[in-house]
């Protein structure tokens, strides 16, 4: 389950440096698949979390 935590993490990290890139560079009207995309960042943290909790469990 790690590797999809950090996967989904990297790729809303790069949906956030993609957002201000754009903002930074005047553009104002990102599509919304983009915002969307800056969610997976939090999606991955709670993923990392829940499948960290998932495994202590376990043993």
């Amino acid at each position: 389950m790690l590797p999809l935590a950090v996967g989904l993490f990297a790729a809303g990290v790069l949906a956030v440096l993609a957002v201000f890139g754009s903002y930074a560079a005047g553009l104002a009207d990102l599509p919304l698949w983009l915002n969307l995309a800056t969610l997976l960042a939090p999606a991955g943290l709670v993923v990392g979390v829940v499948g960290a909790v998932l495994r202590t469990r376990r043993g």
